[in-house]
């Protein structure tokens, strides 16, 4: 027999917690949440999250892993992985993945929010989400960053020039109430978006181009 928290087949009741949770921790942040709040926007009985989940802090962990792994699913990082393709085409995918990543309006903004609130405020979940997903997708961006900059680069240098890449393309999510008054128009469907991530890589390409062995630091 399986444990109250298991289950075999989807339940259509922990499903809608899921989906009241994310809604919650995106709006409230973990902290700020509560068990009421999810089991109330869900419908449920209020011992339903210790039922399927044991405690709020187990239904966050999979909240936001699930965040994560349903943008990757819908912006897979395909091309960005294939070894074949020039670096320059594999950081073009990267960063157009990142960004539209950043900027989904669908339902998938309520994914991104609650990414934000967690690395702004984090929590314990944070180590697990940073060892199954950020690390790799870290590894993966350095090793594009290395082909184009060559040997000789200093492992500091390398998270430094890989965070100025990231870092670019955050500016666009974090400061988004700016550029919606300053200049909308760079990021207002889905081709200016593309234009925009065409643009970092374009930046980040030709500052790469210039660092030779030992000259990435300071």
């Amino acid at each position: 027999m399986n444990p109250p928290n298991t289950h075999p087949f989807p339940d259509p009741t922990r499903k809608r917690l899921l989906q009241a949770a994310l809604d919650v921790f995106a709006e409230k942040g973990f902290h700020d949440a509560t068990v009421r709040d999810i089991c109330a926007r869900a419908d449920v009985n209020a011992a339903s999250v210790n039922y399927y989940f044991r405690s709020k802090e187990a239904l966050y962990s999979e909240v936001l892993a699930a965040a994560f792994r349903e943008t990757h699913e819908r912006y897979p990082d395909t091309l960005a992985c294939d070894s074949s393709l020039p670096p320059e085409v594999r950081l073009r995918q990267f960063i157009a993945n990142f960004l539209a990543r950043l900027l989904d309006e669908t339902h998938l903004g309520r994914h991104g929010k609650l990414i934000a609130r967690e690395i702004a405020d984090p929590t314990a979940a944070l180590d697990q989400v940073i060892e199954s997903t950020m690390k790799p997708r870290c590894a993966l961006l350095q090793g594009i960053i290395a082909e184009l900059v060559g040997p000789g680069v200093s492992e500091a240098d390398m998270h430094r020039l890989g965070l100025s890449i990231v870092g670019q393309c955050l500016m666009y999510r974090h400061s988004r109430s700016l550029i919606d008054r300053l200049c909308p128009e760079i990021i207002a469907t889905p081709e200016e978006i593309e234009k925009t991530a065409e643009h970092i890589a374009r930046f980040s390409m030709a500052a790469l181009r210039h660092l030779s062995a030992g000259e990435a630091g300071p």
